[in-house]
């Protein structure tokens, strides 16, 4: 007889903090398939373990999380792979669709849960940079940097425009040859973003982020003084 693995099937059904944050890394590094017989299954391939078991927490699941060993520097890579008609169905309705690279756009995420859908892009497909950046006159000012990157240019406008309505007013979205977009905030957009993302109660960011990317944030606080 079967073992089936327990998971909350209602999950994507009900806005909260932990539901956004898992909707918005799944539009960065998730997907759904179908298997030769047409069960369907939502998955999530990263390469940081701890923040996969904290989704895997977070959702409800006792699936067992495979591991895939890579030749040379390369990262293990981790998956969690959940089999479920009615939570794939759920992630279509908003927006997740089969083969959405190119044709994702945001869903409808109330005002309340907008920060930590955020904070799940930005831990999937973002980017934060400190170091010094060199002026005209030779000088050098300490300087950080984040970054959306999608291959959805219309994702990345709408993510641009509900920014602004949480005052992250600036930053600029561009297209590179390589067939993907990237929107990017310089000093000030960078620090408004850290405190949208991370400046929530405690309770309701739990451990649904990642710990070395929130790290650069707070070097560049730390060593602007």
């Amino acid at each position: 007889m079967p073992v089936f693995k327990r998971v909350n099937k209602d999950f994507f059904k009900k806005w909260a903090p932990e539901m956004a944050y898992v909707l918005g890394f799944f539009a960065a590094d998730g997907y759904i398939t179908l298997n030769k017989r047409s069960a369907h299954f939502w998955c999530i391939q990263i390469t940081d373990k701890l923040l996969l078991e904290a989704i895997k927490e977070a959702v409800g699941s006792e699936h067992a999380i495979s591991v895939r060993k890579r030749s040379g520097n390369e990262n293990t890579i981790y998956r969690l792979q959940i089999g479920s008609k009615e939570m794939c169905d759920d992630l279509r309705h908003l927006g997740m669709k089969e083969r959405k690279t190119k044709s994702m756009t945001i869903p409808h995420v109330p005002e309340k849960y907008f920060s930590h859908f955020v904070r799940g892009y930005f831990d999937g497909d973002g980017n934060v940079w400190v170091g010094r950046v060199k002026k005209r006159n030779g000088a050098s000012n300490l300087a950080i940097i984040t970054m959306f990157t999608s291959c959805s240019f219309e994702f990345l406008e709408r993510l641009h425009l509900r920014l602004a309505k949480s005052d992250v007013k600036g930053g600029s979205i561009y297209k590179a040859k390589q067939g993907y977009a990237r929107l990017q905030l310089s000093v000030n957009d960078s620090l408004k973003l850290y405190d949208l993302m991370y400046n929530q109660p405690a309770s309701s960011i739990g451990s649904l982020f990642l710990e070395r990317k929130k790290r650069v944030f707070e070097k560049y606080i730390l060593l602007r003084g």
